[in-house]
């Protein structure tokens, strides 16, 4: 028999190859799923990385920003209080006047004729109470001497009678003239109630009253010249010589920036902290400079509609240096509470109506939950009243992590300042 030796040899070759990389698999599996098995017994769940702050005995401060616009000392509108046709316009835009100058006239020649007219009229009323005057004192001493006539006479016509010389027909005439004079005196004297009789006086008020006819004349007049109530700028002018300006309608405006303010809005929780007499430093974007000032008003109710409170802030600036309307800005720090401990807002959680921080254990590297009282607030930190001491350090991060007791890592090695 005759054997086939070179396929014998090769198949045992490839025999043995294939036994050799059998072999390499099931040593790269063993290694592989053993390096595997040793990764997961080893890594283990993740611990919550942490921040930390330390809580100190301070003065607690309260940041307030306010923002606003610059206002000016005085924006007054000026209009006609009667209706007219303009013949002088003494302004242009932009012109700077001072109190009292003239800026608008309207005709006053009808008021003029009816000015002298009432001049005229008020004249005659006195002279007619002049009249009246001289007319009642000249009734009155002819009306007295009629009385002492008639009095003396019948007190003669009574002594006559004692005697008999004559009859009582004669003594009762004289009684009769006597009487009479008697009440035409008393009545001319109970007409002088005062220093002149009433109906002097009558026409006396006649008289006063077509003056202050006259003053309200007057008066109209003054007020169709429109004068500047105060110094400042024509910042409007809508009137031109020859209009027909109907009472009321705007005309002309006078802006006064001989001081500046600024004019802010807040809320209730600020506005209870801030009082007038307050220095600040107000900065205007729109010139890039920052201005001293101090707060002259603080409004003690609030606003329907906003629902906030308005402040007033006093710039101390030289006149004509800065325009109104330009936006502003300031921030005042204002003591809430002395000596006391508080930490940022993030380090307190609320839950099912407990209110607790995560105060961390140094040597165990552990959290402990603990139940706080809170005081007062600003916009980044709370006040704690109880539940923690100073210089613990309480968790500002992570927390919806963390369970009582549970290990934590600190995001940085230093934990002993102000925060982490």
């Amino acid at each position: 028999m005759r054997h086939d030796w070179s396929g014998m040899i090769n198949n045992k070759r490839f025999r043995t190859a294939g036994a050799v990389c059998l072999v390499l698999v099931i040593v790269l599996g063993i290694f592989v799923f053993g390096k595997g098995q040793d990764g997961k017994k080893n890594k283990g769940p993740a611990l919550p990385k942490v921040e930390l702050y330390q809580v100190k005995r301070g003065d607690m401060m309260r940041h307030i920003l306010l923002s606003g616009q610059t206002v000016s000392d005085a924006t007054v509108v000026l209009a006609p209080k009667y209706a007219g046709r303009v013949v002088d316009v003494r302004v242009k835009l932009g012109d700077t006047v001072s109190e009292g100058d003239v800026l608008l006239v309207q005709d006053t020649g009808d008021l003029d004729i009816a000015i002298m007219q009432g001049e005229a009229a008020t004249e005659a009323a006195y002279a007619d109470a002049e009249t009246e005057e001289v007319s009642y004192d000249a009734n009155l001493a002819k009306t007295a001497a009629a009385y002492e006539i008639q009095k003396s006479h019948y007190e003669r016509q009574q002594y006559l009678f004692s005697i008999g010389a004559i009859s009582q027909d004669t003594l009762d005439n004289a009684r009769d003239g006597y009487i009479t004079s008697k009440a035409a005196y008393d009545m001319l004297l109970n007409q002088n109630n005062g220093d002149s009789p009433a109906s002097v006086r009558s026409k006396q008020f006649a008289a006063r009253k077509n003056a202050y006819s006259v003053d309200a004349l007057k008066k109209q007049r003054d007020d169709m010249i429109i004068r500047a109530p105060r110094g400042g700028i024509i910042g409007y002018r809508n009137v031109e010589v020859g209009n027909y300006l109907t009472a009321g309608s705007k005309v002309l405006t006078l802006i006064d920036n001989s001081h500046l303010y600024v004019d802010c809005s807040l809320s209730e929780n600020d506005a209870a902290l801030l009082s007038a007499g307050m220095p600040v430093a107000v900065t205007i974007d729109a010139l890039g400079e920052q201005y001293s000032g101090k707060i002259v008003y603080v409004s003690p109710g609030m606003a329907d509609g906003s629902k906030a409170y308005s402040v007033r802030i006093s710039l101390d600036i030289a006149k004509g240096n800065i325009k109104a309307g330009l936006f502003s800005r300031t921030a005042i720090d204002i003591l809430q509470r002395k000596d006391t401990l508080f930490a940022p807002k993030d380090a307190v959680l609320t839950k099912n109506g407990r209110t607790t921080v995560f105060v961390y254990n140094d040597a165990q590297e552990t959290v402990e939950e603990r139940e706080v009282t809170l005081g007062l607030l600003n916009d980044s930190e709370v006040e704690i009243l109880t539940g923690i001491n100073d210089g613990e350090s309480v968790v500002v991060s992570n927390l919806d992590r963390l369970k009582n007791g549970c290990k934590v890592v600190l995001g940085s090695g230093d934990k002993s300042g102000d925060g982490i």
